[in-house]
């Protein structure tokens, strides 16, 4: 399995949550590429089942998430989430303790309506 080692930032508060989905109930934009709304962090959080992540920059290396292994999703990075199986999961949002410059303005940010 490939899981990532990756914490969230020290000082990260969170800032909101989408409501739990399923692979039947999934946002479809998270299953696109996409990044996380300006300025956030995220942490993808499966409470059941399995998906993996992909950073759209390393496609041949995605990420494995399960309920012992979430995913910090790092801002300014193109990515998506890919169904595995029957899954449980949501993404939550977290404000970053610094500013963050130079956003990608065309960028899809599904997240944006759970901040």
């Amino acid at each position: 399995m490939n899981y990532q080692s990756e914490v969230l930032p020290q000082g990260a508060e969170l800032a909101g949550a989408t409501p739990t989905m399923t692979h039947e109930t999934i946002a479809p934009g998270i299953l696109a590429k996409h990044m996380a709304p300006k300025g956030k962090c995220g942490l993808l959080v499966v409470e059941e089942g399995a998906c993996q992540f992909v950073w759209e920059d390393d496609k041949e290396n995605p990420i494995d998430c399960d309920p012992g292994h979430p995913v910090v999703i790092f801002p300014e990075r193109y990515h998506h989430v890919r169904i595995t199986g029957p899954v449980k999961l949501r993404v939550e949002f977290y404000t970053l303790p610094v500013t963050l410059g130079d956003f990608d303005d065309a960028a899809q940010r599904p997240g944006d309506d759970f901040v």
